[in-house]
């Protein structure tokens, strides 16, 4: 009887240890496989990467350079207002056709009269001393062109100014003509798909016609 019952207190102690000894390989090898990204790391890589691909693009189309954008600013040259146009035309209906088919998601900023006309006016400011703004100025930067660093640095110091001012602004003056958030189609009393339609086909008529009136 003594040696019927040990036997399976040895199995079992043998079956113990084994499972002991291949719990932590286990454990180990299950470590070892790569973990997907996060949310924030993938938005954060997809940043990177649409932010190489939009300098890229406006570098090739030109208006990283300084005399292509004093010549819109001075009306002589339209490169600028052709290559936004076009890329509002492709955005509008891009953005619209994946949000009809549940891709995206609309986030409509709030019209407010006051903080959109002060802001305007001090972006237009800063665009006409500089002849850069924060997107052209970054791919002439990457170009080579120094002379963006200046307008570079007031960039990051008026983003802090901002921040700073944040709150103020926010009990002052986005109060002030706050019209919510409004859209074309809240304005027209059409589908939002013929709104869309018909808008990107002004703005393609307005590029033809610069096109064909303008030197560049």
């Amino acid at each position: 009887m003594s040696t019927t019952t040990e036997k399976p207190n040895d199995t079992a102690a043998t079956d113990t240890a084994s499972h002991d000894t291949t719990a932590p390989h286990a454990k180990n090898d299950h470590d070892k496989q790569p973990k997907p990204l996060s949310a924030a790391g993938r938005s954060l890589a997809l940043g990177v990467l649409f932010g190489i691909v939009f300098g890229f693009l406006l570098q090739k189309g030109g208006v990283a350079k300084f005399h292509v954008l004093i010549g819109q600013l001075l009306l002589e040259d339209f490169t600028v207002v052709k290559v936004m146009l076009s890329a509002v035309v492709v955005g509008m209906l891009g953005i619209h056709t994946l949000h009809r088919a549940d891709m995206v998601e609309f986030h409509i900023k709030p019209t407010r009269l006051a903080s959109n006309v002060i802001g305007g006016l001090l972006f237009g400011c800063g665009f006409a001393l500089s002849a850069y703004c924060p997107g052209t100025g970054a791919a002439a930067l990457g170009q080579g062109n120094f002379d963006a660093i200046a307008m570079m640095v007031g960039m990051v110091a008026g983003s802090y100014i901002f921040a700073e001012a944040s709150s103020w602004i926010s009990r002052n003056l986005d109060p002030i003509g706050d019209k919510g958030k409004l859209t074309l189609f809240d304005l027209f009393p059409q589908s939002r798909t013929a709104v869309t339609v018909g808008s990107a086909s002004l703005l393609v008529i307005v590029l033809i016609v610069l096109e064909l009136t303008t030197i560049r």
